[in-house]
Protein backbone atom coordinates (compact mmCIF):
# COMPACT_ATOMS: atom_id res chain seq x y z
CA UNK A 1 0.00 0.00 0.00
CA UNK A 2 0.76 3.36 -0.61
CA UNK A 3 -0.35 6.94 0.33
CA UNK A 4 0.89 8.52 -3.28
CA UNK A 5 -1.13 10.12 -4.86
CA UNK A 6 -2.30 8.49 -8.09
CA UNK A 7 -1.97 10.54 -11.96
CA UNK A 8 -3.37 9.06 -14.67
CA UNK A 9 -1.83 10.64 -18.02
CA UNK A 10 -4.10 11.15 -20.96
CA UNK A 11 -1.96 12.34 -23.98
CA UNK A 12 -1.99 10.84 -27.73
CA UNK A 13 2.18 11.53 -28.33
CA UNK A 14 3.81 9.09 -26.43
CA UNK A 15 7.00 11.06 -26.13
CA UNK A 16 4.68 13.60 -24.31
CA UNK A 17 3.01 11.34 -21.73
CA UNK A 18 6.46 9.66 -20.66
CA UNK A 19 7.91 13.07 -20.54
CA UNK A 20 4.95 14.38 -18.30
CA UNK A 21 5.04 10.64 -16.42
CA UNK A 22 8.98 11.09 -16.03
CA UNK A 23 8.01 14.66 -13.80
CA UNK A 24 5.22 12.94 -11.91
CA UNK A 25 7.62 10.38 -10.92
CA UNK A 26 10.33 12.48 -9.54
CA UNK A 27 7.57 14.84 -7.24
CA UNK A 28 7.76 13.49 -3.87
CA UNK A 29 4.31 12.09 -3.02
CA UNK A 30 3.06 11.03 -6.83
CA UNK A 31 3.23 8.38 -8.78
CA UNK A 32 1.86 7.05 -12.72
CA UNK A 33 -0.93 4.68 -12.23
CA UNK A 34 -1.82 4.51 -15.88
CA UNK A 35 -0.92 6.15 -19.35
CA UNK A 36 -4.06 6.70 -21.90
CA UNK A 37 -4.32 7.89 -25.99
CA UNK A 38 -7.58 8.70 -26.17
CA UNK A 39 -10.51 9.30 -24.49
CA UNK A 40 -12.08 5.95 -24.36
CA UNK A 41 -8.89 4.53 -22.95
CA UNK A 42 -8.69 6.90 -20.25
CA UNK A 43 -12.67 5.68 -19.76
CA UNK A 44 -11.19 2.36 -19.56
CA UNK A 45 -8.37 3.23 -17.15
CA UNK A 46 -10.32 4.97 -14.65
CA UNK A 47 -12.70 1.58 -14.61
CA UNK A 48 -9.23 -0.12 -14.22
CA UNK A 49 -7.49 1.78 -11.44
CA UNK A 50 -9.83 3.20 -8.54
CA UNK A 51 -6.92 4.97 -7.18
CA UNK A 52 -6.60 7.70 -9.37
CA UNK A 53 -6.50 10.51 -7.62
CA UNK A 54 -5.53 13.15 -10.20
CA UNK A 55 -5.65 13.01 -14.29
CA UNK A 56 -3.60 15.49 -16.79
CA UNK A 57 -5.33 15.62 -19.77
CA UNK A 58 -4.18 16.85 -23.47
CA UNK A 59 -7.11 19.01 -25.57
CA UNK A 60 -6.98 17.45 -28.71
CA UNK A 61 -7.42 13.29 -28.63
CA UNK A 62 -8.39 11.17 -31.30
CA UNK A 63 -11.80 10.91 -30.35
CA UNK A 64 -12.74 14.27 -28.94
CA UNK A 65 -11.52 16.51 -26.25
CA UNK A 66 -10.04 15.87 -22.98
CA UNK A 67 -12.04 19.01 -22.00
CA UNK A 68 -15.23 17.25 -22.09
CA UNK A 69 -13.68 14.63 -19.82
CA UNK A 70 -13.28 16.53 -16.81
CA UNK A 71 -16.85 16.61 -15.93
CA UNK A 72 -17.42 12.58 -15.87
CA UNK A 73 -13.81 11.54 -14.07
CA UNK A 74 -14.30 10.68 -10.63
CA UNK A 75 -10.71 12.39 -9.51
CA UNK A 76 -9.34 15.87 -9.89
CA UNK A 77 -8.21 17.02 -13.35
CA UNK A 78 -5.99 19.24 -14.90
CA UNK A 79 -5.73 20.38 -18.31
CA UNK A 80 -2.45 20.23 -20.05
CA UNK A 81 -2.91 21.06 -23.51
CA UNK A 82 -1.78 23.12 -26.19
CA UNK A 83 -5.10 24.84 -27.01
CA UNK A 84 -4.57 28.41 -26.48
CA UNK A 85 -8.45 29.95 -27.08
CA UNK A 86 -9.60 31.64 -24.14
CA UNK A 87 -13.28 29.85 -24.55
CA UNK A 88 -11.53 27.01 -24.18
CA UNK A 89 -9.81 27.95 -20.79
CA UNK A 90 -12.87 28.95 -19.63
CA UNK A 91 -14.73 25.98 -20.95
CA UNK A 92 -12.42 23.88 -18.71
CA UNK A 93 -13.10 25.70 -15.81
CA UNK A 94 -16.31 25.40 -15.91
CA UNK A 95 -15.89 21.98 -16.28
CA UNK A 96 -14.15 21.51 -13.02
CA UNK A 97 -10.30 21.39 -14.09
CA UNK A 98 -7.88 22.50 -11.28
CA UNK A 99 -5.41 24.00 -13.74
CA UNK A 100 -5.03 25.09 -17.01
CA UNK A 101 -1.13 24.48 -18.09
CA UNK A 102 -0.19 25.55 -22.11
CA UNK A 103 1.96 23.38 -23.71
CA UNK A 104 5.17 23.91 -24.15
CA UNK A 105 5.94 24.67 -20.24
CA UNK A 106 9.05 24.40 -18.50
CA UNK A 107 9.51 21.21 -16.55
CA UNK A 108 9.65 22.64 -13.56
CA UNK A 109 5.75 24.55 -13.69
CA UNK A 110 4.18 21.29 -14.06
CA UNK A 111 6.75 19.79 -11.16
CA UNK A 112 5.55 22.63 -8.81
CA UNK A 113 1.45 23.16 -10.05
CA UNK A 114 1.81 19.18 -8.90
CA UNK A 115 3.49 19.86 -5.53
CA UNK A 116 1.00 22.61 -5.49
CA UNK A 117 -2.02 20.21 -5.90
CA UNK A 118 -0.44 17.80 -2.95
CA UNK A 119 -0.66 20.86 -0.77
CA UNK A 120 -4.15 21.19 -1.61
CA UNK A 121 -5.40 18.08 -0.99
CA UNK A 122 -3.64 18.39 2.60
CA UNK A 123 -4.97 21.49 3.51
CA UNK A 124 -8.47 19.44 2.45
CA UNK A 125 -8.12 16.61 3.86
CA UNK A 126 -9.90 17.87 7.31
CA UNK A 127 -13.70 17.49 8.11
CA UNK A 128 -13.95 21.11 8.57
CA UNK A 129 -12.44 24.15 7.29
CA UNK A 130 -12.15 27.87 8.19
CA UNK A 131 -11.71 30.57 5.54
CA UNK A 132 -7.64 30.95 6.07
CA UNK A 133 -7.54 26.93 4.65
CA UNK A 134 -9.69 27.41 1.76
CA UNK A 135 -7.68 30.66 0.79
CA UNK A 136 -4.36 28.69 1.19
CA UNK A 137 -5.44 25.43 -0.68
CA UNK A 138 -6.73 27.82 -3.77
CA UNK A 139 -3.63 29.95 -3.06
CA UNK A 140 -1.29 26.48 -3.71
CA UNK A 141 -3.05 25.09 -6.41
CA UNK A 142 -2.36 28.74 -8.12
CA UNK A 143 0.97 29.17 -7.60
CA UNK A 144 2.55 26.44 -6.30
CA UNK A 145 4.58 26.05 -3.35
CA UNK A 146 7.62 27.75 -2.01
CA UNK A 147 10.51 25.81 0.32
CA UNK A 148 9.21 27.63 3.15
CA UNK A 149 5.95 25.92 2.80
CA UNK A 150 7.71 22.42 3.55
CA UNK A 151 8.65 21.45 7.30
CA UNK A 152 12.25 19.97 5.82
CA UNK A 153 13.15 23.04 3.08
CA UNK A 154 16.37 23.46 5.04
CA UNK A 155 18.00 20.22 5.79
CA UNK A 156 21.27 19.72 5.42
CA UNK A 157 21.42 17.52 2.50
CA UNK A 158 19.42 19.95 0.66
CA UNK A 159 21.84 22.66 1.22
CA UNK A 160 24.52 20.64 0.11
CA UNK A 161 23.28 19.86 -2.82
CA UNK A 162 22.41 23.34 -3.35
CA UNK A 163 26.32 23.62 -2.73
CA UNK A 164 27.35 21.80 -4.91
CA UNK A 165 25.42 23.15 -7.91
CA UNK A 166 26.90 26.57 -6.51
CA UNK A 167 30.42 25.35 -7.39
CA UNK A 168 29.22 23.27 -11.16
CA UNK A 169 29.64 24.51 -14.28
CA UNK A 170 26.89 23.15 -15.40
CA UNK A 171 24.04 21.08 -15.17
CA UNK A 172 24.34 17.68 -12.83
CA UNK A 173 22.53 14.47 -13.44
CA UNK A 174 21.27 12.36 -10.02
CA UNK A 175 23.59 9.31 -10.07
CA UNK A 176 26.16 12.77 -9.92
CA UNK A 177 24.51 14.57 -6.97
CA UNK A 178 24.66 11.18 -5.06
CA UNK A 179 27.92 10.56 -5.72
CA UNK A 180 29.12 13.69 -4.57
CA UNK A 181 27.33 14.24 -1.77
CA UNK A 182 27.45 10.75 -0.54
CA UNK A 183 23.93 9.80 -0.55
CA UNK A 184 22.09 6.91 -2.18
CA UNK A 185 20.80 7.64 -5.63
CA UNK A 186 17.27 7.03 -4.44
CA UNK A 187 17.78 9.83 -1.50
CA UNK A 188 19.40 12.21 -4.34
CA UNK A 189 16.31 11.96 -6.09
CA UNK A 190 13.94 12.92 -3.28
CA UNK A 191 15.50 15.62 -2.49
CA UNK A 192 16.31 16.73 -6.08
CA UNK A 193 12.87 16.44 -6.73
CA UNK A 194 11.94 18.47 -3.45
CA UNK A 195 14.62 21.23 -4.79
CA UNK A 196 12.26 21.08 -7.84
CA UNK A 197 9.28 21.66 -6.74
CA UNK A 198 10.05 24.89 -3.91
CA UNK A 199 11.19 26.55 -6.75
CA UNK A 200 15.35 26.92 -6.10
CA UNK A 201 16.92 24.57 -9.17
CA UNK A 202 15.25 23.66 -12.45
CA UNK A 203 15.14 19.84 -14.25
CA UNK A 204 15.07 19.55 -17.66
CA UNK A 205 15.21 15.57 -19.84
CA UNK A 206 18.22 14.68 -21.87
CA UNK A 207 16.68 12.33 -24.33
CA UNK A 208 19.74 9.51 -25.70
CA UNK A 209 19.25 7.07 -28.45
CA UNK A 210 18.21 4.65 -26.32
CA UNK A 211 15.69 3.89 -23.54
CA UNK A 212 14.38 6.42 -20.71
CA UNK A 213 15.43 10.17 -21.07
CA UNK A 214 17.47 11.28 -17.94
CA UNK A 215 16.59 14.09 -15.39
CA UNK A 216 18.90 17.02 -15.51
CA UNK A 217 19.04 19.90 -13.06
CA UNK A 218 20.25 23.33 -13.09
CA UNK A 219 20.17 26.15 -10.83
CA UNK A 220 17.15 28.95 -11.68
CA UNK A 221 17.97 31.57 -14.65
Amino acid sequence: MTDDLGVLIVDDDFRVAALHATIVDAVRGFRVIARAGSIAAARSAVGDHPGIDLALLDVYLPDGSGIDLVAELPCDAFIVGAETDASAVRRAMRAGALAYLIKPFDDTELARRLAGYAQYRRVLAADNVDQHAVDSALSALRFGTRGSDRPDAGSHTEQRILELFTSSDGPLFADQVSEAVGVSAATARRHLAHLVSSGRLRMSLQYGTTGRPRQEYRLPG
